[in-house]
C-alpha cells in the first residue's frame, strides 16, 4: 500500500476516521446534550466534501488503487457528494426529531457515517468483492439503525426483517461472485469486461447463472420487483429520519454498484442481461405504483413509491447507453431532494406523545403549517413527474434514454404509470389544502432551526433543478465520461 492507494479512498476513508472519533468523543458527551455529537458529524461530512474538491482533478483522469481493486474517477467523486449531503440533511432533521422520540443515543451518528462510508466505497469498488464488503459496511450500521428506536416494537421488528432479508440477499451476491469467478477466472471489473468480451469464455451457462445471482442480490438493495417486500415494513417501522436516508442513500449506494457491474464490467454482454433488467424495470414500475393507489399510511405509501422510482432509474440501466447513466445520475439527485423535502416534513408530524403518520393526520395541514403543506406538495408533484420539479427532469432524461436505445415502449409504460401515481400523491395534497383539521388534529412538532434549513434547501433544490437542470447535467457529464471513456459503455 502507497500514498496513491489511500489517495483512491480518501472520502470513505475521512468518514471512517470521523466514525472512530466522533464515538469516543460521544463517551465525554452529556446524555442530554447529544447535539455536540451531531454537530461533529456534520462536520466530518463537511471534511468529506472538501477533500472531493482537491480530488475531482485526479478523478477526471482516473486513479487506480490496491493493485485495482479501488478507483478514484469523477463518477465516484459525484455519488461521494451526493452521499455526503444526504448524511448532512439527515442529521440536521434528527437535531429535535430524535430527543422528542427518544432516540438520545450518540452512537445514531457514528453509524450514519459509517454506512455513508459503505456507500462512497460501493462507488469506488472496480472489484465484486469490494462490491461486497461496500455492501456489508453500508448495511449493518443501517440494520442497527432501523431498531435504534428501541423499545419500541415496530423499530425492532423492521431491524430484524432488514438483517434477516439481507442476509440472504448477501448469498445470493456472494455466490454469484463465485459463479462468475469459475467461469472467468477474474471478480475484477476491468478484466472481466475484456474477458466478456473476447468471446472465448468456455462455460457460458456458469457466467449467465452468476449475473443472475448478482443480479438479485443487487436488486434487493434497489427494492426492485419481486425482491421489494422488505420495503414497506422496514421503512414504516424504522424512525422516519432513518427511512428518509434509506430511500435516498441506500438507493444510490445500490444503483451505483448496478451502473458499476453492469454498464461497466458486463457492458460487452448488455445483450444477455438486458431482457432481465427491462424485465425488472417494467415489473417494478407497475407494482410499486399500483399497491401505492391502496396504502393510507404515508410512509407506506412513499415505500411503494420508492419501489416503483427504482424501476424508472433501472429504464436508464436497461438503456445501456451514456444517456441512461446520465439519466440515472440526475435521477437519484433530484430523487434525493425531492424525497428529503417530503421526510423533512413528516418529522414534524408528531411530537414525544406519539407520531401519526396516516395520510388523514395531514388534513388542514395548509391551514396550521401553510410552509410545511407546500413543501409537502412540491416534492409530490415532483415524484409525479410534474414540471418544472427535479423529477419531470429526471424522468425526461431517462425516458428520452429509452427511446434512443430503442425501448420506446418502456418508456410509454414509465409516462402511463407516472400517470397513475399522479392519484395517491395527489391525494396527499388534496387531504393537505382542501380538508378541514379533526377536531383533535395531530400534534406537530416546533421547526427549529436545523431542520428549516434541511426543509429549505430540499424544497429549493427540487424546484431550481427542474428549472435550471443545466449546472447539475454539467456535473453528471463529466462524471459519465468515467465510464465512456473505460471504453466498455458506448460513447
Amino acid at each position: 500500500m502507497n500514498l496513491t492507494d489511500l489517495y483512491t479512498i480518501v472520502p470513505p476513508l475521512i468518514l471512517v476516521a470521523g466514525a472512530i472519533v466522533t464515538l469516543m468523543a460521544d463517551l465525554a458527551v452529556p446524555r442530554e446534550n447529544k447535539a455536540i455529537t451531531a454537530w461533529l458529524a456534520i462536520v466530518v461530512y463537511i471534511l468529506s466534501l472538501v477533500s472531493l474538491g482537491f480530488l475531482w482533478g485526479l478523478g477526471i483522469a482516473g486513479l487506480h488503487g490496491f493493485g485495482g481493486m479501488v478507483i478514484l474517477d469523477s463518477y465516484a467523486l459525484f455519488l461521494d457528494g451526493l452521499f455526503a449531503s444526504i448524511g448532512i440533511t439527515t442529521i440536521l432533521l434528527t437535531f429535535r426529531y430524535n430527543p422528542e422520540r427518544g432516540i438520545v443515543r450518540g452512537e445514531f451518528y457514528p453509524l450514519l457515517l459509517l454506512s455513508t462510508a459503505g456507500m462512497m466505497l460501493m462507488a469506488h469498488a472496480m472489484n465484486l468483492l469490494i462490491v461486497f464488503l461496500a455492501i456489508e459496511l453500508l448495511s449493518f450500521p443501517l440494520y442497527i439503525l432501523c431498531g435504534i428506536a428501541r423499545p419500541r416494537v415496530d423499530s425492532e421488528e423492521s431491524s430484524l426483517k432488514y438483517f434477516l432479508l439481507g442476509a440472504f440477499a448477501s448469498g445470493f451476491l456472494v455466490y454469484g461472485i463465485a459463479l462468475i469467478y469459475g467461469a472467468t477466472g477474474t471478480i475484477q471489473l476491468t478484466e472481466l469486461a475484456q474477458k466478456v468480451s473476447s468471446g472465448t469464455l468456455p462455460s457460458s451457462l456458469l457466467l449467465y447463472a452468476g449475473i443472475g445471482l448478482i443480479l438479485v442480490g443487487l436488486s434487493f438493495k434497489v427494492a426492485a420487483v419481486p425482491f421489494h417486500m422488505w420495503t414497506p415494513d422496514v421503512y414504516e417501522g424504522a424512525p422516519t429520519t432513518v427511512t428518509g436516508f434509506m430511500a435516498t442513500a441506500t438507493k444510490a449506494a445500490g444503483f451505483a454498484a448496478v451502473v458499476r457491474v453492469f454498464l461497466f464490467g458486463l457492458a460487452p454482454l448488455i445483450a444477455t442481461w438486458q431482457p432481465a433488467i427491462v424485465t425488472l424495470s417494467a415489473l417494478t414500475m407497475i407494482v410499486g405504483n399500483v399497491v401505492a393507489l391502496s396504502q393510507t399510511n404515508l410512509k407506506r405509501m412513499l415505500a411503494y413509491s420508492s419501489i416503483a422510482h427504482a424501476g424508472y432509474v433501472l429504464i436508464g440501466v436497461a438503456a445501456g447507453n451514456p444517456l441512461g447513466a446520465t439519466g440515472i445520475l440526475f435521477y437519484l439527485v433530484s430523487y434525493a431532494v425531492t424525497t428529503l423535502a417530503a421526510f423533512a416534513v413528516m418529522t414534524v408530524m408528531g411530537t414525544s406523545a406519539g407520531e401519526d403518520q396516516s395520510i388523514d393526520a395531514y388534513a388542514g395541514l395548509a391551514r396550521r403549517k401553510p410552509w410545511l403543506a407546500i413543501v409537502m406538495a412540491l416534492a409530490m408533484f415532483s415524484l409525479t413527474g410534474v414540471p418544472p420539479t427535479a423529477g419531470f427532469a429526471g424522468k425526461y432524461f431517462l425516458f428520452q434514454a429509452a427511446v434512443a436505445s430503442g425501448l420506446t415502449w418502456l418508456a410509454v409504460l414509465g409516462v402511463l404509470t407516472s400517470v397513475i401515481s399522479a392519484y395517491f400523491y395527489l391525494r396527499v395534497v388534496v387531504v393537505m389544502f382542501m380538508r378541514e383539521p379533526d377536531t383533535k388534529p395531530v400534534p406537530l412538532s416546533v421547526t427549529d432551526g436545523a431542520r428549516s434549513i434541511a426543509i429549505t434547501f430540499s424544497a429549493l433544490a427540487t424546484l431550481l433543478l427542474g428549472i435550471i437542470p443545466s449546472p447539475l447535467l454539467g456535473i453528471v457529464g463529466q462524471a459519465v465520461s468515467a465510464l465512456t471513456g473505460s471504453g466498455h459503455l458506448p460513447g
